[in-house]
């Protein structure tokens, strides 16, 4: 049975989320990618980027497509990816962005991160955004598991819930800018949104039922969740306007 009085939970995606794709760091990581397939499946670059998009289209994670299938060992993939990213030199603090999440009323719901990225990327990017003690926990994709999931997969959401902490999907909320994995949580029942990059073309059919363009649309679509309606207000509350 639901606890009614559980607190409610935002799942806050990371990579290409709390900062925009316009950083290409998704760009840098699939040229990576691309890379690891080439030197350890002895691939073609074109043969190594198809079998890339295979298997992310397959499994949501390039990662659990080499593991699965060629005994790739995740950590050294992780090591030779994600950690060889030059983020420090690409990411640097988000003001506005930290004032957002600071203006969400951490009285009425916990901030949790869900990334599909391993511990150590995902801990990097939040720190270099300057937000990463806004949030209580982060639930992420265990590349030093035997068996590790990652979303859209359902074993991934419920791995998420349980380490918040929640039980009630209707108390999760979620932002993530993955179609595919937005789709999830709301057939789940999250308060799911989707955000799409400016260069994005509206999808055919919306993956869930709010889609915004910048993550300060979240103010309009879940109000009661923050404590001011624009980030004008919350400048006006703080000593000296700063």
């Amino acid at each position: 049975m639901a606890d009614h009085n559980e607190k409610p939970v935002f799942f806050f995606d990371i990579d290409n989320c709390l900062y925009p794709k316009s950083t290409n760091i998704a760009h840098k990581m699939s040229e990576l990618i691309d890379k690891f397939f080439e030197d350890h499946l002895s691939l073609s670059q074109a043969d190594a980027n198809a079998l890339h998009m295979r298997y992310y289209k397959e499994y949501g994670l390039a990662i659990e497509g080499l593991v699965r299938h060629h005994k790739v060992d995740a950590l050294e993939y992780n090591c030779k990816v994600d950690d060889a990213l030059p983020l420090e030199d690409i990411i640097k603090p988000n003001p506005a962005l930290r004032q957002l999440l600071a203006d969400i009323d951490q009285t009425k719901v916990r901030m949790w991160l869900f990334t599909n990225a391993y511990v150590t990327h995902g801990k990097k990017v939040v720190k270099l955004l300057g937000v990463d003690d806004l949030f209580e926990g982060i639930t992420f994709c265990d590349y030093g598991s035997e068996k590790f999931y990652c979303k859209p997969h359902v074993e991934m959401f419920d791995k998420a819930m349980e380490e918040a902490g929640i039980k009630d999907n209707k108390k999760c909320y979620f932002v993530d800018d993955s179609y595919i994995n937005t789709k999830a949580a709301y057939a789940r029942g999250w308060n799911t949104v989707h955000l799409l990059d400016d260069s994005d073309p509206d999808p055919a059919h919306p993956a869930c039922e709010h889609a915004v363009r910048s993550l300060e649309r979240l103010r309009d679509i879940f109000p009661q969740l923050f404590k001011h309606s624009s980030p004008e207000e919350a400048l006006k509350t703080q000593p000296n306007g700063q």
